[in-house]
């Protein structure tokens, strides 16, 4: 007789699948991505139940052919299956997360994270903990680590919301070109609050080396036309 998952295996891959699934998760929720801790925690968890199932199956089918050896001939086991059905379904959910705007392109990283956390929770799935766990801090270095190391200036969106459009234009354009900022305006409408006209624009920005985004903030905010700031990580 082949060994049975018991259920507290299943339970321990379950929530090894929810932590790793969520450490991921929380990284992408604390940069306001689309996808977040559940979303993650959830296609970790699926892939490993699917995982588990997929086992199951592959027990059952040798218990089978073990109790009735007739059967042998008629009975095939292949444990990659269901798992292959998870990596080309997770490529859906992945591509809900890309947004094409002009000539930005955002929810690159949130579609891989997901992608890798599916691979994590098949991996927890199938019994493979070291690659999970050790696969699990190579993304969390990756998303977090990396970028602090290398020193790259990632784009990034900056929302205005403003009153007096022509006034708190000629200002946004003298700004940005004493700062050498590169602006790239990619959204803009009008709408009316309270009796007032106001206008909400964003645009992608790149900052010189020797400034940050902080800086920018506090820089526009004095102005009076300005209502409202906010940068988001593209």
């Amino acid at each position: 007789m082949t060994k049975e998952i018991t259920i507290y295996a299943v339970i321990f891959k379950i929530l090894l699948s929810i932590i790793v699934g969520g450490l991921i998760g929380i990284e992408r929720e604390y940069k306001n991505r689309p996808a977040g801790m559940r979303t993650h925690i959830l296609v970790s968890v699926g892939a490993t139940i699917i995982a588990l199932i997929q086992i199951t199956i592959a027990q059952s089918a040798t218990e089978a052919v073990i109790d009735y050896p007739s059967l042998a001939s008629a009975t095939t086991i292949d444990q990659s299956r269901l798992i292959a059905q998870i990596v080309s379904g997770i490529g859906f959910l992945g591509a809900g997360t890309i947004i094409v705007n002009r000539k930005s392109i955002t929810g690159l990283t949130t579609a891989a994270s997901l992608w890798v956390g599916a691979a994590l929770g098949i991996a927890i799935g199938m019994g493979y903990y070291n690659i999970a766990i050790v696969g699990c801090v190579a993304v969390l270095v990756s998303l977090t680590l990396v970028h602090k190391i290398l020193r790259v200036n990632t784009l990034k969106k900056l929302e205005i919301k403003y009153v007096h459009r022509q006034e708190t234009k000629e200002f946004l354009v003298d700004y940005f070109k004493s700062k050498k900022i590169d602006a790239e305006i990619v959204n803009f409408n009008a709408s009316f609050e309270q009796n007032y006209r106001i206008y909400s624009k964003t645009y992608n920005i790149n900052l010189p080396k020797n400034m940050t985004y902080t800086e920018v903030i506090e820089d526009l905010s004095s102005h009076e036309n300005i209502m409202k700031l906010s940068i988001v990580s593209v």
